[in-house]
């Protein structure tokens, strides 16, 4: 018989081990209760959010006749309305831009390929560029119920044949195919047209599927979808439409000139699983890539802020995108505050230019000193203070400039003494129109120019004081003084 000794380590640990069971096994329970209510909650956010049968037609009703290929770029681009705002401009700045230039003039423009290869088929561009209130609620439609989409489309078809205004013609091939025979896998790589399902008309094994007559040359069609549909089934739901330029109203579909941009569609419908997929080698060729998965996915980097208004589809995609909006939104608000403050602030400072970041505020300051004891006028707050100084020991005035002093005024020059008068000359030498000229003058010296132009007058006056001089010489007579006889007319010794 064998005796089995008690060991107090070992009871102490399985103790322990059905403690911290314990604990564990309601947090695991808890943390299936959150994911399951998660998953309950997105289920019924999807059922709520989701579109109706009638609500569906009424968004895919303008488009629903579209060329398959073209179909399914059209619900692509229909995902990145913005994008499709600025492809809609480029097309209306550049009017001249070969459809086949398109895609290397926007290099580097960063659009998602399905809004460059639209670019090259400006009017199912500007289709999307006209409503864009549609256009995302189309996008968002498409993201969230991808195959009720396709559905819709094709009981639309359906109603245009049977009224008669949906077949073949020189812009498109319109052809109904066994759904049991097609498949995105049975469909070539060099057919732009897509796949089919089986179920897309209503439990039908056929399909509706239109391509272009010519695959090098795109029409797209504009109708009057309460005419070429037959009677509208949802009065309450009416359809939305669009008329291009030059639109001629008739029973039938209408189309516009046709535009050589085959090379631009490489997307196909893929009926058979109610989804849009990638013709990987058209795709290539014309955006100059080498993918090899043909599955298309929505990038929401493309959708540059624009919410979702589908709430399962906004978790899916836009968590990411919609916490970087929210973080561009918190900036603008930072910088448009930061730009009121520096407004009030006094120029040449910065507001809070002392406080470090992860300090508090005034943390500038040394231990000891007065509120802004550091701060020099003209520094950032708390800039002027150093270890070991009293407290504002920093704050020293900066030395004021002597005031400059003034030019010292120029001292006034004294005026010329005027020039006493000349005696008057007994003399009689001097002509009597030389001081009648002075007293004109107001006694100034005549100017070296008087009498230019009045040569006549000057004449008349030279000739008087001739005669005068004459006159005078003939009276003293050779007399004068001492007895006159050199200034006379006597004969010298």
């Amino acid at each position: 018989m064998s005796i089995t000794h008690f060991s107090p380590l070992k009871f102490f640990s399985l103790l322990l081990c059905l403690f911290v069971f314990g604990l564990a096994a309601p947090g695991a329970f808890a943390q299936e209760q959150a994911a399951a209510q998660e998953q309950q909650d997105v289920e019924e956010g999807d059922a709520e959010d989701n579109l109706s049968d009638a609500e569906l037609e009424q968004l895919v009703a303008p488009i629903a006749l579209y060329p398959d290929a073209l179909l399914s770029q059209v619900l692509m681009a229909s995902t990145y309305p913005l994008e499709v705002v600025e492809a809609a401009r480029w097309v209306k700045d550049n009017p001249d831009v070969k459809p086949d230039d398109v895609e290397s003039s926007l290099d580097g423009k960063g659009w998602d390929a399905s809004i460059i290869s639209l670019a090259a088929i400006p009017d199912a561009l500007a289709m999307l560029n006209h409503d864009l209130s549609w256009t995302q609620k189309l996008g968002d439609a498409f993201l969230a119920q991808q195959q009720d989409v396709l559905e819709a489309v094709q009981r639309l078809r359906l109603r245009a044949e049977e009224a008669g205004n949906l077949e073949s013609s020189e812009q498109i091939k319109v052809e109904k195919v066994a759904a049991s025979t097609t498949s995105t896998s049975s469909i070539p790589t060099s057919s732009g047209g897509g796949a089919t399902t089986s179920g897309s008309s209503g439990g039908s094994n056929q399909v509706i599927v239109i391509e272009q007559a010519n695959p090098e040359v795109v029409y797209v069609p504009a109708y009057n979808p309460t005419v070429v549909y037959g009677t509208w089934s949802y009065p309450s739901y009416p359809p939305y439409t669009w008329y291009p330029p030059g639109y001629v109203a008739s029973s039938a579909l209408w189309f516009g000139a046709g535009v050589v941009a085959g090379r631009a569609l490489w997307g196909r419908c893929d009926w058979y699983r109610g989804s849009v997929n990638v013709n990987v080698n058209r795709y290539n060729r014309y955006n100059r890539t080498n993918i090899k998965n043909s599955n298309w996915k929505h990038n929401s980097r493309h959708r540059r802020g624009v919410p979702y208004k589908n709430r399962n589809t906004a978790k899916k995609h836009g968590r990411k995108h919609m916490q970087q909006a929210r973080a561009r939104e918190n900036f603008r608000g930072r910088a448009q505050q930061g730009r009121q403050q520096l407004k009030a602030n006094r120029p040449g400072q910065r507001p809070g230019a002392g406080n470090r970041p992860g300090q508090k505020p005034g943390a500038g300051n040394r231990p000891g000193q007065k509120p802004g004891a550091g701060n020099r006028p003209g520094q950032k707050p708390g800039a002027g203070n150093r270890p070991g100084q009293k407290p504002g020991a920093g704050n020293k005035r900066p030395a004021q400039r002597p005031a400059a002093k003034k030019p010292a005024a120029k001292k006034k020059v004294a005026a010329r003494p005027k020039s006493k008068a000349r005696p008057k000359s007994s003399s009689r030498r001097k002509s009597s129109s030389r001081s009648q000229s002075r007293k004109r003058s107001g006694g100034k010296r005549p100017s070296a120019y008087r009498g230019a132009g009045r040569g006549k007058q000057t004449r008349r006056h030279s000739s008087r004081g001739a005669r005068s001089r004459g006159r005078s010489s003939a009276r003293r007579g050779g007399g004068g003084r001492r007895g006159g006889g050199r200034r006379g007319g006597g004969r010298r010794r």
